[in-house]
């Protein structure tokens, strides 16, 4: 594969990314599972924005199905223009930054701490605003990324996620596949792909559908499809999908169907046939079955990276430069 962008680099230096990752983090991930087990949060908040925000929803699925711990989003918002202080007592607060500085992000940060909460910034910079903020740090290892759109730290994210979920729970199911994820990762890199130009030449307007941990993925690829190709696109739970946006359907519309195989899957497949009966044209975006369940996320968003910065350069676009954007977005 020859390498072009950026985005392509950065894509496919995932495996590797993850690796490294995966054995500097142990130690600190070992620490905070046993913390964690001794004095246990009632509550998470994640902290967020874009990508970081959609590895949230990540780790909203992760936590509550493995540890029984409910998991919210925060609303920067509600610190950055409303000034109000949260109660978090025995919570946990997750912040998720590539760069570690948006001022809204690290005043969420600041607030969710005087509220009361731990805070853990899983971070690529390590002597940001934020790092420097937190309780306990967990780096993404993940190096300089430079292409405004995420790849590799995002998959970095739900790795650091996983890691610290299988300390934590003291998983060796987890721990066991977390060994095996990056020769995965590698493995997706060289798969046929998954999208192709000719579905995305004519193409302004689709949804992204998944269920559970296939939904937590669809936010990131719905992002990509708007700024790296500047397709319309919005991602729903399948059932949520049921409850009134399947009136889109009549209008021979395309959907993306994210398959995870695990426990939602026989009912995402039932919904997802009764849409495609409907006249939509779906388009397939099957994980590896032979993957643990929790993991396969990544190989399909690892697949899923390399194929829309390809598309991009087929149609004319320059992925590491999507119009509008920037690297760091200092939202106040």
């Amino acid at each position: 594969m020859v390498t072009e962008t950026r985005m392509q680099q950065e894509a496919l230096a995932v495996p590797q990314v993850i690796a490294a990752q995966l054995e500097a983090n142990a130690g600190r991930c070992a620490a905070l599972g046993a913390a964690l087990r001794e004095t246990p949060p009632q509550a998470i908040m994640m902290i967020g924005r874009g990508t970081s925000d959609h590895a949230g929803v990540f780790a909203k699925y992760l936590f509550e199905v493995e540890a029984g711990i409910p998991v919210f989003a925060a609303a920067p918002s509600v610190a950055g223009i409303y000034q109000r202080q949260l109660k978090l007592e025995n919570c946990l607060a997750i912040c998720i930054s590539q760069s570690g500085q948006s001022p809204d992000i690290v005043q969420q940060a600041e607030l969710a701490k005087a509220g009361g909460a731990k805070l853990i910034a899983i971070v690529n910079v390590t002597d940001s605003p934020l790092a420097r903020l937190a309780d306990t740090v967990l780096p993404l290892h993940a190096g300089p990324e430079l292409a405004v759109a995420a790849t590799k730290s995002y998959l970095a994210s739900l790795s650091v996620l996983v890691q610290m979920c299988a300390y934590w729970q003291q998983s060796h199911q987890l721990h066991a596949a977390l060994e095996q994820l990056p020769e995965q990762l590698q493995q997706a890199q060289n798969e046929p792909a998954m999208l192709h130009t000719e579905h995305l030449q004519q193409l302004r307007h689709c949804v992204v559908l998944g269920r559970g941990f296939g939904y937590a993925i669809a936010r990131e690829v719905a992002l990509k499809l708007k700024e790296v190709l500047g397709i319309h696109a919005e991602a729903f739970s399948s059932a949520e999908f049921l409850h009134g946006p399947v009136t889109l359907v009549e209008k021979h519309l395309t959907v993306f169907n994210i398959h995870i195989h695990d426990e939602g899957s026989t009912m995402h497949q039932r919904q997802l046939a009764d849409i495609e009966q409907r006249g939509a044209e779906v388009i397939q975006m099957k994980a590896p079955a032979n993957m643990h369940p929790r993991l396969q996320p990544l190989a399909v968003m690892q697949r899923f990276y390399l194929d829309i910065e390809h598309a991009a350069r087929q149609l004319g676009l320059n992925p590491d430069a999507p119009p509008g954007l920037k690297k760091v977005t200092e939202t106040h």
